[in-house]
């Protein structure tokens, strides 16, 4: 072997290591992280030079392993917080998204080779399908979407009313594929000159995307002064509920009635109260109809007389309980099956709940219980995992005079489940979510982040109940009308505007990275069939 290749070869991968460092703090420096609290949006526009830029540089039998370093080292910055809940948590979306960039880098990579010249296109085509993909399934994570680091960028945000977060997604990273291509045969002025002029046409087309996508912005926004409004009252523990035993679960509600009290105490008085995801922890249909655990029963039981003095309904989140023998044969379980759900009150009776749909993985579901009974069972002895059975309803509540639904946590981070709310009418979404086990107001941040797009996906007003923050009101524009100081006992009571027009993301969902997917597919198949032509035509 020569030295020289071998101190070269070093020095190469030492370069090219840095420089994917340097993206990944790009990446997670763009969304809300410890030093911004709010992100660095600006980030998002450049953050994946690096990446496109080492790709070029690497072959393609070794892009698996820049894209494994790439993606374990990106998302054990963004999503630090991750190890708060457990360690195993935050190694494991660590090594989820290793995976998932040891497929995609060599993808990337295959996209220059068959398109020399414009092979920034393609790769800018298969990040957006990327994007798209990792939403769906079991393992389905919708945190680290490009398009979410724009989130108080308000007129660049409104597209998403069209295109989803895609639209942003798309218009963000573009600009990183083009400069990488750019930057590939060095960064001496004669070469970016020669790019420049030559690929032109494409960059004067997301100029004009860019520019369109701003004009639509600032005069696209709702002016919904007219309209008509609901009054509610967010309520902001401050604690983890399911800590403890019995002495915390009382002292936890004790709270929630006092700031429910508050709330109720002022003029205008609310319309609704709102309790986060499973606020009051016993189960209270169970034990209202079993009655298994004295205890329980007793504190649920001062909850429904509570509840039966008000004049407003209440939003309750509630492990939703029942006797289910067709879903759980075994009697020494008592036929229970849990649910995560929301339960609506109107004067201390239960009117309707809704069963969480998208239930987060292997802490509230795993679906593969016949094929790993042994993760199974491991995962039934925690007592911070509760696994839920999934619902299957989009429930549209109706009280107070507005139709509206409750996606629990992490179901608002899915545009497609927002979506599925509205289009079977419900004029209001009102997220109850629990972000304490987190400890940290990053992960609030980005939570929030992703649910500012929900509103404007859809032109709906969404208010969030939270255990520890951020409660808030967000209008159909995606502006924050208020929020509640983070980790605090509050409550916050917020006029929304209610408006129901119909968005054309609502009529056609997520056509874009669909498109993105089917274009970037055709031309995959093209390029390969075009260089085993040209291979063929060069043999003697």
């Amino acid at each position: 072997m020569n030295p020289s290749k071998g101190i070269i070869g070093l020095r190469n991968g030492i370069i090219h290591l840095a420089v994917l460092l340097l993206g990944a703090v790009f990446f997670a420096g763009a969304f809300p992280n410890p030093l911004a609290e709010k992100g660095l949006p600006f980030l998002a526009w450049i953050a994946y030079i690096p990446v496109f830029w080492v790709i070029r540089r690497t072959h393609i039998g070794s892009s698996f392993v820049w894209g494994a370093a790439y993606g374990y080292g990106a998302y054990s910055l963004f999503n630090f917080w991750l190890s708060a809940f457990h360690p195993v948590a935050g190694l494991a979306v660590g090594i989820v998204y290793l995976g998932y960039f040891a497929l995609l880098f060599p993808l990337l990579k295959l996209a220059v080779m068959l398109f020399p010249r414009r092979g920034y296109i393609l790769q800018w085509l298969f990040w957006m399908g990327f994007e798209y993909l990792r939403t769906k399934g079991f393992l389905g994570y919708a945190y680290g979407i490009t398009g979410y680091s724009q989130w108080e960028v308000i007129p660049i945000i409104q597209i998403a009313d069209t295109f989803g977060v895609w639209g942003v997604s798309a218009l963000a990273v573009f600009p990183s594929a083009w400069l990488a291509g750019a930057f590939q045969d060095g960064f001496r002025g004669e070469n970016l000159k020669k790019f420049f002029l030559r690929e032109r046409v494409s960059a004067s087309a997301w100029l004009a995307a860019l520019t369109g996508a701003l004009i639509y912005g600032f005069t696209a926004q709702i002016d919904y002064a007219q309209a008509p409004t609901r009054r509610l009252a967010l309520i902001q523990h401050n604690t983890d509920p399911w800590l403890g035993g019995m002495l915390e679960y009382r002292n936890n509600y004790e709270i929630l009635k006092r700031l429910s009290n508050e709330a109720l105490q002022k003029e205008p008085k609310p319309d609704m109260v709102v309790w986060s995801e499973t606020a009051f922890v016993p189960r209270i249909y169970w034990h209202i109809h079993y009655r298994g655990d004295p205890d329980s029963y007793i504190l649920v039981k001062d909850l429904m007389e509570y509840l039966s003095v008000q004049d407003v309904p209440f939003v309750i989140g509630n492990d939703d309980a029942r006797k289910e023998p067709a879903k759980n044969p075994n009697p020494k379980e008592e036929f229970r099956v849990d649910y995560n759900g929301v339960m609506l009150f109107e004067g201390g009776n239960l009117v309707e709940q809704y069963r969480k749909l998208h239930l987060v993985p292997f802490t509230e579901h795993f679906p593969y219980k016949k094929q790993l009974p042994k993760v199974y069972e491991e995962l039934k002895k925690r007592d911070d995992i509760h696994l839920w059975e999934q619902g299957d309803s989009a429930t549209v509540f109706e009280s107070a005079g507005v139709r509206f639904s409750t996606p629990i946590c992490f179901e608002d981070t899915f545009g497609d489940l927002s979506r599925a709310f509205v289009r079977n009418g419900a004029e209001l979404l009102v997220n109850l979510t629990n972000d304490a086990w987190s400890k940290s107001l990053p992960a609030q941040m980005q939570h929030l982040s992703m649910s500012v797009f929900r509103a404007v996906e859809n032109r709906r007003s969404m208010v969030r109940s939270t255990a520890s923050g951020q409660t808030c009101g967000i209008d159909p524009n995606g502006k924050i009308i208020a929020m509640a100081k983070p980790f605090t006992e509050t409550q916050l009571t917020v006029e929304v505007p209610i408006v129901a027009p119909k968005s054309r993301y609502t009529e056609y969902g997520d056509f874009f990275p669909i498109l993105c997917i089917a274009v970037g597919g055709i031309l995959l198949i093209f390029g390969i069939i075009s260089g085993i032509l040209h291979t063929k035509r060069k043999e003697p």
